[in-house]
């Protein structure tokens, strides 16, 4: 499906990532100073690691999840649950999100295992995120009520493990939509893989929220961002486990 990127394409990805910042990080406010600068190195492995096709499926993830986090940012932060900084991401949000699916991109640049395995591992991690971040701020704005996944008990919506109807649905949309994205850039193939992101990626957003409800307030270290990096390591792992079954 590709071709192992040579030198050029390393150097192709640090200037236009770098470019791109310069001409970007004061006039699009969906990241701090230093996010920005951390996006440009992860935009610059992705391209280096997986040419154009693997850095723009990632772009259209970052654009997407920013846009759904702005929707209806009012009243999510009069009621207290928007995220911090206005919506804007940093280094920490950058690579709880994306340090799976660098890994993978870095996994694959070296043959570090089957192409078709880890170009699913890696799609998988991003339709996981995409499908997280869907229902988490479709929900914490529309859901009608939310519930906590281990008991199904009512809670406040933007709750750690809280869960509702219209941000499930969300979740899986999110899902689908990143997975037909992955398709559509050629990392995956028509078919199976497909299938396999969508629904691990849909699955890892209960899990994440199983993580959410028991763990992340007993846990001191257990912040947002590592419950993303496990969501998406768990996603990833699931989706080339299955892949691999089918394959054998």
């Amino acid at each position: 499906m590709y071709f192992l990127p040579s030198t050029s394409q390393w150097l192709i990805g640090g200037g236009l990532n770098t470019f791109l910042i310069l001409v970007l990080y004061k006039r699009l406010p969906l990241l701090t100073s230093r996010g920005w600068l951390h996006a440009g190195l992860l935009g610059t492995i992705l391209w280096g690691a997986l040419g154009w096709r693997g850095w723009l499926s990632v772009v259209f993830y970052f654009v997407l999840g920013s846009a759904v986090t702005k929707l209806g940012f009012k009243y999510k932060n009069d009621k207290g649950i928007a995220e911090a900084r206005g919506g804007k991401r940093g280094p920490e949000n950058v690579w709880g999100s994306a340090a799976t699916g660098a890994l993978l991109a870095m996994a694959f640049q070296f043959g570090l295992g089957t192409d078709q395995i880890l170009l699913l591992g890696f799609a998988s991690s991003f339709s996981a995120k995409l499908a997280d971040t869907f229902g988490s701020e479709i929900g914490k704005r529309w859901g009608s009520k939310a519930f906590l996944i281990t008991t199904f008990r009512a809670v406040p919506a933007g709750t750690d493990g809280a869960i509702s109807l219209e941000g499930t649905i969300a979740s899986a949309f999110g899902s689908l939509l990143m997975s037909y994205i992955m398709y559509l850039m050629g990392i995956l193939t028509w078919g199976m893989p497909v299938v396999v992101v969508f629904s691990v990626g849909f699955v890892a957003t209960l899990f994440e929220s199983f993580i959410g409800a028991i763990l992340q307030n007993r846990i001191s270290w257990l912040n947002n961002e590592m419950i993303n990096f496990l969501q998406t390591a768990f996603a990833a792992i699931l989706g080339m486990v299955i892949l691999g079954n089918q394959l054998i």
